[in-house]
């Protein structure tokens, strides 16, 4: 039995792996050190790392094995920054800011601003309620459209 078969207990090791890291470090683990950690090869930890981006467990920037976004974390710097647990984070979109402090389990302050204008949209999360309330977002893609360019929505 390979890395990737039937048996997914693997992948969803890996899969805990990262986002713990995630939450850990404010960044992915690289291939290398999945490997190490879960003492895997360098050739079944790529392999793991291809099967969930095709699952959509997380996206690969194309071509490559470094994580993107492992949602609702991402990578790359974006205009959702979210600081919780004394980390500041970057989230993918609006929702994902959203996410980052379910995820954590945690009170949270995000920036973020108005697509539009420009304007700044500070939020808090506390106790599980964001304020202010009078904010709102708006997606322009539906969500079972989101895999066709992730990079973009």
């Amino acid at each position: 039995m390979g890395i990737v078969s039937d048996d997914d207990a693997p992948l969803w090791k890996v899969r805990g792996f990262v986002y713990r890291r995630f939450a850990e470090d404010a960044r992915p683990p690289t291939v290398a050190q999945v490997a190490a950690e879960l003492g895997l090869g360098a050739d079944d930890a790529a392999r793991v790392f291809r099967e969930l981006d095709r699952r959509h467990a997380f996206f690969l920037d194309p071509g490559t094995l470094n994580i993107r976004i492992a949602n609702p974390f991402s990578a790359v710097p974006t205009d959702f920054r979210v600081h919780a647990n004394g980390r500041s984070y970057f989230a993918n979109c609006a929702w994902d800011a959203l996410g980052i402090p379910a995820a954590l389990h945690a009170n949270a302050t995000i920036d973020a601003a108005c697509a539009e204008s420009g304007e700044p949209l500070p939020l808090t999360v506390a106790g599980g309620r964001v304020t202010p309330v009078t904010s709102f977002a708006h997606f322009l893609v539906p969500f079972r459209r989101w895999y066709d360019d992730m990079v973009f929505t």
